[in-house]
Protein backbone atom coordinates (compact mmCIF):
# COMPACT_ATOMS: atom_id res chain seq x y z
CA UNK A 1 0.00 0.00 0.00
CA UNK A 2 1.57 3.22 -1.00
CA UNK A 3 2.23 6.10 1.42
CA UNK A 4 0.51 9.35 0.44
CA UNK A 5 2.71 12.33 1.90
CA UNK A 6 1.67 14.78 4.05
CA UNK A 7 0.49 17.98 2.77
CA UNK A 8 -2.34 20.76 3.72
CA UNK A 9 -5.73 20.45 1.93
CA UNK A 10 -6.87 23.54 0.04
CA UNK A 11 -9.58 24.77 2.02
CA UNK A 12 -11.13 27.73 3.79
CA UNK A 13 -11.84 28.44 7.25
CA UNK A 14 -12.86 25.78 8.94
CA UNK A 15 -16.34 25.69 9.91
CA UNK A 16 -16.75 24.88 13.89
CA UNK A 17 -19.92 22.81 14.55
CA UNK A 18 -21.95 24.10 17.55
CA UNK A 19 -21.28 20.79 19.38
CA UNK A 20 -17.49 21.76 19.40
CA UNK A 21 -18.06 25.16 20.32
CA UNK A 22 -20.28 24.08 23.46
CA UNK A 23 -17.95 21.56 24.38
CA UNK A 24 -15.41 24.04 23.94
CA UNK A 25 -17.29 26.15 26.70
CA UNK A 26 -17.77 23.39 28.83
CA UNK A 27 -13.92 22.81 29.37
CA UNK A 28 -13.41 26.50 29.60
CA UNK A 29 -15.65 26.47 32.25
CA UNK A 30 -14.31 23.14 34.15
CA UNK A 31 -10.37 24.52 33.40
CA UNK A 32 -8.62 27.79 33.47
CA UNK A 33 -6.27 27.41 30.48
CA UNK A 34 -6.38 31.50 30.28
CA UNK A 35 -2.25 30.99 31.66
CA UNK A 36 -0.69 29.06 29.37
CA UNK A 37 0.96 30.41 25.41
CA UNK A 38 -1.16 30.57 22.82
CA UNK A 39 0.08 27.31 20.92
CA UNK A 40 0.27 25.16 24.21
CA UNK A 41 -3.60 26.28 24.85
CA UNK A 42 -4.74 24.93 21.86
CA UNK A 43 -3.01 21.77 22.29
CA UNK A 44 -3.73 21.54 25.59
CA UNK A 45 -7.57 22.16 24.79
CA UNK A 46 -7.78 19.71 21.95
CA UNK A 47 -6.29 17.26 23.83
CA UNK A 48 -9.11 17.64 26.76
CA UNK A 49 -11.49 18.06 24.08
CA UNK A 50 -11.16 14.88 22.30
CA UNK A 51 -10.35 13.04 26.03
CA UNK A 52 -13.22 14.37 28.06
CA UNK A 53 -10.19 14.33 31.03
CA UNK A 54 -8.97 17.16 32.71
CA UNK A 55 -6.33 15.24 34.18
CA UNK A 56 -4.48 16.63 30.85
CA UNK A 57 -4.54 19.63 32.18
CA UNK A 58 -1.62 19.28 34.60
CA UNK A 59 -0.17 15.68 33.12
CA UNK A 60 0.43 16.94 29.42
CA UNK A 61 4.11 18.25 28.62
CA UNK A 62 5.14 20.57 25.97
CA UNK A 63 9.00 21.28 25.36
CA UNK A 64 8.27 24.88 24.62
CA UNK A 65 6.30 27.30 22.85
CA UNK A 66 8.78 27.94 20.31
CA UNK A 67 8.78 24.39 19.42
CA UNK A 68 5.14 24.34 18.66
CA UNK A 69 5.79 27.37 16.60
CA UNK A 70 7.86 25.63 14.72
CA UNK A 71 6.44 22.77 13.75
CA UNK A 72 2.85 24.71 12.97
CA UNK A 73 4.92 26.56 10.48
CA UNK A 74 6.66 23.74 9.15
CA UNK A 75 3.16 21.98 8.82
CA UNK A 76 2.01 25.10 6.79
CA UNK A 77 4.99 24.38 4.76
CA UNK A 78 4.20 20.77 3.70
CA UNK A 79 6.01 18.53 6.38
CA UNK A 80 4.93 15.00 6.53
CA UNK A 81 2.90 13.51 9.34
CA UNK A 82 3.58 10.03 9.94
CA UNK A 83 1.74 8.23 12.55
CA UNK A 84 1.84 4.83 14.43
CA UNK A 85 -1.01 3.41 13.79
CA UNK A 86 -4.19 3.75 11.09
CA UNK A 87 -6.50 5.32 13.91
CA UNK A 88 -3.96 7.76 14.76
CA UNK A 89 -4.06 8.66 11.09
CA UNK A 90 -7.21 8.24 10.63
CA UNK A 91 -8.37 11.32 13.35
CA UNK A 92 -5.88 13.61 11.12
CA UNK A 93 -7.70 15.20 9.23
CA UNK A 94 -6.36 17.83 7.19
CA UNK A 95 -3.84 16.24 5.90
CA UNK A 96 -3.20 12.75 4.48
CA UNK A 97 -0.21 11.48 7.22
CA UNK A 98 2.18 8.37 6.19
CA UNK A 99 1.41 5.36 7.82
CA UNK A 100 3.38 2.07 7.03
CA UNK A 101 2.23 -0.62 9.43
CA UNK A 102 -0.29 -2.56 7.69
CA UNK A 103 2.62 -3.15 5.48
CA UNK A 104 5.63 -3.37 8.14
CA UNK A 105 7.05 -6.41 9.20
CA UNK A 106 7.70 -7.52 12.67
CA UNK A 107 11.94 -8.81 12.46
CA UNK A 108 14.84 -8.40 14.37
CA UNK A 109 13.19 -7.84 17.78
CA UNK A 110 11.20 -4.76 16.17
CA UNK A 111 7.72 -5.05 16.52
CA UNK A 112 5.49 -3.80 13.64
CA UNK A 113 5.03 -0.64 14.62
CA UNK A 114 8.64 -0.40 15.47
CA UNK A 115 9.51 -1.25 11.76
CA UNK A 116 6.89 0.67 10.38
CA UNK A 117 9.30 3.56 11.80
CA UNK A 118 12.36 2.72 9.43
CA UNK A 119 9.72 2.12 6.68
CA UNK A 120 8.08 5.89 7.27
CA UNK A 121 11.74 7.33 8.06
CA UNK A 122 12.88 6.06 4.35
CA UNK A 123 10.10 8.00 2.70
CA UNK A 124 9.97 11.36 4.46
CA UNK A 125 13.44 11.83 5.87
CA UNK A 126 14.39 14.68 8.35
CA UNK A 127 11.93 17.49 9.44
CA UNK A 128 8.26 15.52 9.56
CA UNK A 129 6.00 15.58 12.50
CA UNK A 130 5.70 12.43 14.56
CA UNK A 131 2.28 11.31 15.79
CA UNK A 132 2.94 7.96 18.54
CA UNK A 133 -0.60 7.47 19.97
CA UNK A 134 -0.75 3.57 20.44
CA UNK A 135 2.59 1.99 20.35
CA UNK A 136 5.48 2.66 22.79
CA UNK A 137 7.81 0.33 20.57
CA UNK A 138 7.48 3.01 17.81
CA UNK A 139 8.23 5.97 20.03
CA UNK A 140 11.14 4.08 21.10
CA UNK A 141 12.54 3.72 17.79
CA UNK A 142 11.96 7.34 16.79
CA UNK A 143 14.43 8.12 19.62
CA UNK A 144 16.50 4.65 18.63
CA UNK A 145 16.72 5.75 14.93
CA UNK A 146 16.88 9.38 15.29
CA UNK A 147 14.86 10.65 12.68
CA UNK A 148 15.60 14.80 13.29
CA UNK A 149 12.00 15.81 13.52
CA UNK A 150 9.88 19.11 13.65
CA UNK A 151 8.01 17.67 16.60
CA UNK A 152 7.13 14.24 18.07
CA UNK A 153 3.69 13.86 19.67
CA UNK A 154 4.56 11.19 21.85
CA UNK A 155 1.40 10.28 23.45
CA UNK A 156 0.74 6.07 23.55
CA UNK A 157 -1.34 4.43 26.01
CA UNK A 158 -0.52 0.92 27.82
CA UNK A 159 0.08 -0.16 31.04
CA UNK A 160 3.40 -1.58 29.27
CA UNK A 161 6.52 0.54 28.42
CA UNK A 162 4.11 3.90 27.51
CA UNK A 163 5.26 6.08 30.78
CA UNK A 164 9.19 4.65 30.06
CA UNK A 165 9.10 5.67 26.48
CA UNK A 166 7.49 8.75 26.98
CA UNK A 167 9.74 9.54 29.48
CA UNK A 168 12.68 8.84 27.05
CA UNK A 169 11.02 11.12 24.53
CA UNK A 170 11.07 14.16 27.32
CA UNK A 171 14.82 13.44 28.34
CA UNK A 172 15.84 13.42 24.88
CA UNK A 173 15.92 17.17 24.27
CA UNK A 174 13.62 16.56 21.23
CA UNK A 175 11.14 19.36 20.11
CA UNK A 176 8.03 17.25 21.89
CA UNK A 177 4.36 16.84 22.88
CA UNK A 178 4.47 14.13 26.10
CA UNK A 179 2.07 13.40 28.87
CA UNK A 180 3.13 11.99 32.27
CA UNK A 181 1.99 8.56 32.98
CA UNK A 182 0.21 5.52 31.69
CA UNK A 183 -2.63 7.39 29.50
CA UNK A 184 -2.99 8.73 26.02
CA UNK A 185 -3.89 6.97 22.91
CA UNK A 186 -4.93 7.48 19.48
CA UNK A 187 -7.50 10.22 19.92
CA UNK A 188 -5.69 12.63 22.09
CA UNK A 189 -2.35 11.75 19.61
CA UNK A 190 -4.25 13.20 16.27
CA UNK A 191 -6.15 15.77 18.62
CA UNK A 192 -2.44 17.83 19.40
CA UNK A 193 -1.59 17.28 15.74
CA UNK A 194 -4.85 18.55 14.46
CA UNK A 195 -4.69 21.31 16.99
CA UNK A 196 -1.30 22.73 14.94
CA UNK A 197 -2.79 22.31 11.89
CA UNK A 198 -6.44 24.55 13.05
CA UNK A 199 -4.22 26.99 14.57
CA UNK A 200 -5.47 29.87 12.14
CA UNK A 201 -9.07 28.56 12.98
CA UNK A 202 -8.90 27.97 16.92
CA UNK A 203 -11.91 28.39 19.02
Amino acid sequence: MAAVRARPEVRGVRIVHPIEARSYEILRSRADTSGLPPLTRAVTERVIHASADLDYLTALVVSAEEDLRRAADALRAGAPVVTDVEMVAAGITAVAPVCHVRRAVARDGLTRSAAAVHLAYDEVGPGAVWAVGNAPTALEEILRLGVRPALVVGLPVGFVGAAESKAALRASGLPAVSNRGEKGGSAVAAAAVNALLYWEDSL
